[in-house]
């Protein structure tokens, strides 16, 4: 297994397996990837579940959507995308909601008849007293935007369980991915031109990333940099930077997920594939439904599965970077360690400490192709 590697790639997610699928077929170079699950795939990984026989993405749901085109002709080698369309919906004090807050979303839970003007300009009287030329945390941006009673009702309390903090603690950017509409769109992503899920599923897209001869898969439960596996060319590593150097700086902050999966007699259980619960008495932030997700698909009527999530403290899972100052300066004195290393590459979410969609890991991992392609070709 560790002879004759021409490239280690540490990490068998997007950003991994899409520059090993590279160096495969284009330089024709042997490729090593380790991981210290007993998969490819990273957090997309689906599999399905034994009795309903329904696919899921085993850490929380994923939908692909991009406007990159260059991405999504990429990724189209390698699997064929359903006509999906993601809503969310909020269900606050038993009733179901629109979001991202829209039109839908406004009229009621204000129990008005608004048209788009009317909303916006009401919206407008609600967020003018917090408008700032500033904003220093999540909080205050968030009541600009939308309100004190949309957000108290919809984010506060979300956020808290999602974060573990007070939305105060948490930097204002954050409430940049939540964008606010006067009418009655429903798509959540409808700013990307491309959305959909896999028709085979996730797990097939990586499958086909790595099928090369040249590509082989290993796991290894702890990645070091004392570890015996020396390539010819480089190594690419797409961990987290404060384990690979025995948080030497200290810990990188991390929100990390888990999940609870559950059956019920019944074909559909909610109606959607994500449905949020804002309020702190729920412990979960949301449910998930993925049989929604393959409408093309006919799964059994009989019974369906659903699966609670819950945000945590679990750092051996890192999911979200808590990407505030104090986290950004220990992440920039790993990176200033890994500039004085020769030969050693990295990349991808957990590395760069930075939360990206499928399309940006993509993007990047094609771009950092091309300079690797120009490094050792």
């Amino acid at each position: 297994m560790k002879k004759n590697i021409d490239f280690l790639i540490v990490g068998a997610g997007f950003y991994g397996c899409v520059i090993a699928e590279r160096i495969a077929n284009v330089l024709k170079k042997n490729v090593l990837i380790l991981d210290k699950r007993d998969h490819i795939g990273g957090n997309c990984f689906s599999e399905k579940e034994p009795s309903t026989k329904i696919e899921y993405h085993k850490y929380g749901t994923h939908i692909f959507h991009t406007s990159n085109h260059k991405v999504w002709k990429y990724i189209n080698n390698f699997t064929k995308f359903n006509n999906y369309k993601h809503q969310v919906l909020s269900n606050y004090k038993n009733k179901i909601y629109q979001m991202p807050i829209n039109l839908e979303t406004i009229n009621s839970f204000y129990g008005k008849n608004f048209n788009p003007r009317d909303a916006e300009n009401f919206i407008k009287k609600k967020t003018k007293k917090f408008k700032k030329n500033n904003y220093l945390n999540f909080e205050d941006k968030a009541k600009s935007q939308i309100g004190e009673d949309l957000y108290e009702a919809f984010i506060k309390s979300y956020t808290t369980k999602q974060w573990g903090t007070n939305p105060k603690n948490l930097p204002s950017n954050i409430f940049n991915r939540l964008p606010l509409r006067f009418n009655y769109n429903e798509d959540y992503f409808n700013n990307c031109i491309w959305q959909g899920i896999p028709v085979d599923g996730y797990t097939k897209i990586f499958e086909n990333l790595i099928q090369n001869t040249r590509i082989k898969f290993d796991t290894l439960k702890e990645y070091n940099l004392e570890a015996d596996i020396k390539p010819k060319y480089a190594t690419i590593y797409t961990g987290p930077l404060d384990k690979l150097f025995n948080y030497k700086f200290g810990k990188l902050g991390w929100r990390s997920l888990s999940f609870k999966k559950k059956i019920v007699k019944q074909f559909d259980y909610q109606g959607n594939s994500v449905i949020n619960y804002p309020q702190l008495k729920y412990k979960f932030t949301r449910i998930h439904e993925p049989k929604h997700l393959h409408p093309e698909r006919n799964y059994s009527n009989k019974s369906s599965l659903i699966i609670e999530e819950y945000p945590n403290n679990n750092f051996k899972e890192p999911y979200y970077p808590i990407n505030d100052n104090y986290n950004r300066s220990i992440h920039r004195l790993y990176k200033q360690e890994i500039n004085k290393m020769k030969n050693f590459i990295i990349g991808g979410r957990l590395a760069d400490y930075a939360y990206y969609d499928m399309d940006m890991t993509i993007s990047a991992a094609l771009v950092k192709f091309e300079k690797i392609n120009r490094e050792f070709k």
